[in-house]
């Protein structure tokens, strides 16, 4: 899987970006284009979508809305197009939130979704997708800080230990804040 890929914006269409990386030149599907900027160095959170006969690359400006598009293709009934009108509305918690509460009237506001797959993404992700409401998006130092401690054979219990170390320093780079946390831990 291609998790992400970081470049240059050249070009921005009503249903697309072109993200130039390394001079190649990528087209990527995403729910609203015109969410990013032209000649804007990004890294943009990525889906290759894989069928007989068509690879289609979509792209996404949070690794949420990543999340949110990848477990919307596991409804029965749900392709890409619809997973991607429910992204575009940019209310990711609310989705949850709908999803969460049986709210099927808010699914069906979403083009393509009617009585039916509302209650099919009901039945399929109701409790099986986290909402977390006020929980800020953990940032990229302390994910890779967490994934160094645990590669290096640290228990969950311990790195949950050292959460509020890690997030107090998460502006440090990752090696810094990671032998920080190594000497609190031995």
């Amino acid at each position: 899987m291609i998790n992400y890929l970081k470049g240059r914006i050249t070009t921005i269409r009503a249903e697309y970006i072109v993200l130039e990386v390394g001079g190649i030149g990528f087209g990527l599907k995403t729910p609203n284009p015109f969410a990013f900027e032209l000649h804007e160095e990004v890294a943009v959170h990525t889906y290759l979508h894989v069928r007989e006969d068509l690879l289609e690359l979509y792209g996404f400006k949070t690794a949420e809305e990543r999340e949110l598009f990848m477990e919307l293709l596991t409804v029965k009934g749900i392709g890409p197009k619809g997973a991607l009108a429910i992204v575009a509305s940019g209310a990711i918690d609310k989705v949850y939130q709908a999803i969460n509460n049986a709210d099927s009237r808010y699914l069906q506001r979403f083009p393509g979704i009617g009585p039916k797959a509302s209650q099919q993404i009901i039945l399929d992700l109701r409790g099986k997708i986290k909402f977390s409401e006020n929980e800020e998006p953990e940032n990229e130092t302390a994910k890779n800080v967490k994934a160094a401690l645990k590669s290096l054979g640290f228990t969950n219990k311990e790195i949950k230990a050292v959460e509020p170390m890690i997030a107090e320093h998460a502006d440090k780079p990752v090696n810094e804040l990671l032998k920080m946390i190594l000497k609190k831990l031995s």
